[in-house]
């Protein structure tokens, strides 16, 4: 793909997701979009043959975005614990970033037919994995005690789920006002200290 065709592609996202997010996915127009984006129709259609390839590359294309932000801040750490002190850190900060975004992986997927279900699963069975992961690695090194490290994802995925939809939903509260109060709640819930929490705090 072309530089200019890279170019095209990622503008008209960038318009499909603001149209997504204000409309919803049912009362979005492929016209709304192609306006918003400032491309010809046919330059849209050459991209994305109807409404659900823009909807489903918006959703790879946030996945894409938290996996990389996650492995890129993990991989700085050392230790477990760290691990998965930045990940609770990075996935709040990247939604907190990218509310449209959010909006459609979150919200708009939810209730629109099996195919948008499977696919939304498979996002959250992914990230589910990678916060288990690192949750293992944290067991292994002592970081802290034995725990279902598969439940405790499932557990963290939920939690955070919740906290963003809230925000997505309302407004209120904002990832940067959450995220504290979040991440001391998840350490707590796989035993760690308020000095160690504190510890975390101090990095």
């Amino acid at each position: 793909m072309t530089n200019l065709s890279e170019e095209t592609r990622s503008r008209i996202l960038d318009a499909a997701a603001d149209v997504f997010a204000d409309k919803g996915y049912h009362d979005a127009r492929m016209d709304e979009i192609v306006s918003a984006s400032k491309t010809s129709k046919g330059g849209v259609y050459h991209h994305f043959p109807s409404k659900n390839y823009i909807f489903f590359a918006l959703i790879d294309k946030f996945t894409k975005l938290l996996e990389g932000r996650l492995c890129a801040t993990i991989e700085e750490e050392e230790h477990g614990l760290e691990r998965v002190d930045a990940a609770i850190n990075i996935c709040m900060q990247t939604f907190g970033q990218h509310r449209a975004l959010a909006k459609i992986a979150l919200v708009q997927a939810v209730g629109l037919g099996e195919t948008f279900e499977e696919k939304r699963r498979e996002i959250n069975d992914h990230f589910a994995k990678i916060i288990q992961k690192y949750l293992d690695q944290a067991v292994a090194d002592g970081s802290v005690a034995e725990v279902d490290t598969e439940v405790v994802a499932r557990a963290w995925m939920g939690a955070l789920n919740e906290v963003v939809l809230r925000w997505v939903y309302t407004g209120s509260p904002d990832p940067e006002r959450a995220t504290p109060a979040l991440r001391a709640l998840l350490l707590r819930s796989i035993g760690v200290s308020e000095e160690r929490i504190a510890a975390l705090d101090e990095k």
